[in-house]
């Protein structure tokens, strides 16, 4: 019976003609937030970039075994900061950055810079 419904969800799926084209990422990041250089455009790419540092560092905690307390004793903060770094929810100044990376975590801050 599972088979079967899947055989016919396929075929459904198969015989629809799509009507809408696909776009690229950037040209929906275009269509949404401006070229890149326009105020709102470098906005969503500043919130984009903190983003992904609070999943790195929480990914890199979770790695290693450790409770958001437990790094945040490592490098001498709070649970709570820890916490709204991951979330997204904290700016972060860089000599915090590099201590929890260093000191919490026992890794290395690489910083690149682009055009």
């Amino acid at each position: 019976m599972k088979l079967n419904l899947q055989k016919n969800l396929k075929n459904n799926i198969s015989m629809e003609k799509t009507t809408h084209k696909l776009t690229s990422f950037t040209s929906h990041l275009d269509k949404e937030y401006g070229v890149k250089g326009t105020p709102t455009r470098e906005l969503y790419e500043q919130e984009f970039e903190t983003f992904k540092l609070g999943v790195m560092l929480q990914e890199l905690r979770k790695e290693q075994g450790l409770t958001q307390e437990q790094l945040a004793n490592k490098c001498g903060t709070t649970k709570t900061y820890i916490s709204r770094i991951e979330n997204n929810s904290s700016d972060i100044r860089l000599s915090t950055l590099m201590r929890i990376i260093q000191v919490g975590l026992g890794r290395h801050l690489n910083l690149n810079v682009s055009l």
